[in-house]
């Protein structure tokens, strides 16, 4: 009986700690090179520092998740309750010339970068933000401290109050 006590404290433990909000991005994951949509190399680190001194909202996403194109409505809503907030579209898309499309078909705003993975989600990027759910949204500050690490198409509402909360 105590055996059965102990394995399910393990899992409920293990579990709790797969989805806690990481306070800051590995050094790994700093390092991971994406591509520009003029088709140059950027890394994490640099993308990051790019937008410090705004709140950003970075989106991971692929032209081919439906998830992500259901999310469109709710992005570009609050992209419009949020103008001073930045928005960095990461693609796990496929190809580049799929990306570029998926960033014109859908109309989005905000800076785009491409993850030129083949393992695309699964791949070293994926891995260094501990990716397991497209879309994906990470929250940072205006000291590019992250506030909320994961969150997916269901967490709207929390999104829009943490970005209240931080302009």
């Amino acid at each position: 009986m105590n055996k059965i006590y102990l394995l399910i404290i393990v899992v409920i433990t293990s579990f709790g700690c797969t989805n806690a909000q990481k306070k800051e991005f590995s050094k790994d994951s700093f390092s991971k090179k994406m591509t520009t949509a003029e088709n140059t190399e950027i890394t994490f680190k640099e993308v990051v520092k790019k937008h410090q001194g705004k709140v950003t909202v970075i989106e991971i996403w692929a032209s081919w998740c439906s998830d992500c194109v259901k999310a469109m409505p709710k992005v570009k809503e609050m992209q419009a309750n949020n103008p001073k907030v930045d928005y960095v579209f990461i693609s796990m898309d496929k190809s580049f010339d799929k990306w570029l499309a998926g960033i014109e078909k859908h109309e989005l705003n905000g800076d785009h970068y491409w993850v030129n993975d083949e393992k695309m989600m699964k791949g070293e990027f994926g891995k260094s933000i501990d990716l397991d759910w497209i879309p994906r949204y990470i929250i940072l500050d205006k000291d590019g401290k992250i506030v909320t690490y994961r969150a997916i198409e269901t967490d709207f509402e929390q999104i829009n109050e943490q970005l209240k909360n931080l302009q």
